[in-house]
């Protein structure tokens, strides 16, 4: 079980999959103008204008060109063919369309989205990244409200037979509301995999005064130990640089032990990252 193979997998270009989402959600709502009245978006292209961590190998085809457009139709009408168009056409009782409040766009709900996404999907990580994301709880003040609930997204697996359908039945169990990005569903998973007791997800810590500290991306709380994933933005805005340094000195103040995570070591050295986890567990135990 797991995502790519440490050994062939090469860390993504997060800015250039960023770039691409913003043209297709771009070329989406251009499309909309146009589109038929029983026509909506699916698959790819509404997990983009959800806002989803689609990953950036699903925004390009083959040929390097950019994703075409997802649109799909209800049964038994036939699936739109249209130049740059990829038609799908989905079985009443198994997608929900509502009009999305921001681009004002037909598109299958959160949960139907996910559950379309079980046929495109190869990598177990991503499929159980979408769904964290679909369902993240609001932790903080200015966090939006989920896109979904763990129960629609039952509701959606089970509401019959589908392509995907194993592969989303194997990531339903894993699923996890607190988990605030890609990396970090991935990096939890990784540990477990690897025999690791699942870290709890932005474990909020406090001084001995009980005053806040910081909240932290994964933490093994009784021990103490921290995994802090260091997003590209991270490493070069001088600023946010200067905020790491501090919160990792307050957290060491208060007698955390700090493991710094990046892109790469959640790709390519997944074997490295686990060794350096295991071994802080049991200096700590």
């Amino acid at each position: 079980m797991g995502g790519d193979d440490a050994r062939g997998s090469s860390a993504p270009d997060e800015a250039k999959g960023v770039a691409d989402a913003r043209e297709l959600r771009r070329r989406a709502i251009v499309f909309a103008l146009t589109m038929a009245s029983n026509q909506f978006f699916t698959h790819v292209t509404a997990a983009v204008l959800w806002g989803l961590p689609v990953p950036a190998s699903l925004l390009r085809d083959a040929f390097g060109r950019l994703r075409d457009l997802d649109v799909g139709v209800l049964a038994p009408l036939r699936h739109p063919r249209h130049a740059g168009v990829r038609g799908h056409q989905l079985k009443r009782g198994r997608a929900h369309v509502v009009t999305h409040e921001t681009h004002g766009v037909r598109l299958t709900t959160p949960a139907s989205t996910w559950v379309a996404l079980g046929a495109v999907l190869v990598d177990h990580y991503d499929l159980v990244a979408i769904a964290d994301a679909a369902v993240r709880e609001k932790m903080f003040s200015d966090d939006p409200e989920p896109l979904a609930t763990l129960e629609q997204l039952h509701k959606a697996v089970a509401a019959g037979r589908r392509v995907g359908g194993p592969a989303l039945r194997q990531a339903l169990p894993r699923v996890r509301t607190r988990s605030a990005s890609r990396m970090e569903t991935r990096c939890r998973l990784i540990l477990s995999d690897a025999g690791l007791a699942e870290p709890e997800l932005n474990h909020v810590v406090l001084d001995s005064d009980g005053k806040f500290v910081a909240c932290v991306d994964l933490a093994y709380a009784q021990q103490k130990i921290a995994i802090e994933y260091e997003g590209e933005h991270h490493l070069r805005d001088p600023e946010q640089w200067a905020k790491d340094i501090a919160r990792y000195e307050a957290l060491a103040a208060a007698g955390w032990f700090v493991i710094r995570v990046t892109k790469a070591d959640v790709f390519d050295g997944r074997a490295d990252l686990v060794r350096r986890v295991r071994h802080a567990l049991r200096a700590r135990a």
